[in-house]
């Protein structure tokens, strides 16, 4: 069978055998992709540390035509995800980049400026960037590429223009006029500017978020809204929310 090539960030490793794994991994020209690694869990594997979490590898692997694994041939190791410090948020906010593309994406379903927003968040997250702005770019800028982004300048219902007053309502689709607002169910209401933070995140272009001046409350806030729009978009909690408060500290 002919083989295929890719960059890869390992996502999920499951023991297979005594000495093979199956790594779920996110590649930048396949999308997401389910692996069989023979010989992963020999002492002198074939393919060495490359499998470890989070890993960016180069990868050779031939692509089965039945709902079989892939079998994965090669994997070459380009760089290590190695938290700045012994602040343990860099490391969960990591394993959180990890739990999204799982959660959001589909086998074969490529999508290569995410995979590079990822692979710029992982390494941003290793060089001791704030791990909460960094964060929260990866969701928004990652939801917008999705077609998931929660309406930020318009009724999420209406599609009426909203004013960003003192308070804004925001519900499960975004921003809410008043008119909409009235008698719906899980809506919040957040300061005006939590959603004109969400909006220079969200932005695929220019570098303007990173001279966001954000404080304590307002991140706050802002965690609030998202994990609460990521959970109503998955239709469940995900597993890293729990360990993310460290992150509104």
């Amino acid at each position: 069978m002919p083989t295929e090539k890719a960059t890869a960030l390992v996502l999920r490793t499951v023991e297979f055998s005594e000495t093979s794994l199956v790594a779920t991994l996110m590649t930048r020209e396949f999308g997401k992709l389910g692996v069989l690694a023979k010989g992963a869990r020999r002492l002198k594997s074939p393919f060495e540390s490359a499998l470890d979490l989070l890993c960016l590898c180069r990868i050779v692997f031939v692509r089965k035509s039945s709902e079989a694994l892939d079998l994965l041939t090669e994997a070459k190791l380009l760089r290590r995800f190695r938290p700045a410090g012994r602040d343990l948020s860099s490391l969960y906010a990591g394993y959180y980049v990890a739990e999204l593309l799982l959660e959001l994406t589909n086998e074969y379903d490529p999508h290569p400026e995410l995979f590079d927003l990822a692979d710029e968040t992982l390494a941003a997250l290793s060089a001791g960037e704030s791990v909460a702005r960094r964060l929260a770019r990866f969701e928004l800028l990652g939801l917008r590429l999705l077609g998931h982004l929660p309406s930020l300048d318009c009724c999420a219902e209406c599609g009426a223009p909203v004013t960003l007053g003192r308070q804004v309502a925001f519900g499960p689709g975004g921003l809410l006029c008043n008119k909409c607002r009235a008698g719906k169910r899980h809506v919040i209401v957040v300061d005006a500017g939590v959603i004109k933070t969400m909006q220079q995140l969200a932005n695929p272009q220019g570098h303007s978020w990173q001279r966001l001046e954000t404080d304590r409350r307002l991140m706050a806030q802002l965690r609030g809204v998202l994990n609460n729009y990521i959970t109503h978009l998955l239709g469940k909690r995900p597993k890293l929310h729990r360990y993310l408060a460290s992150l509104e500290r």
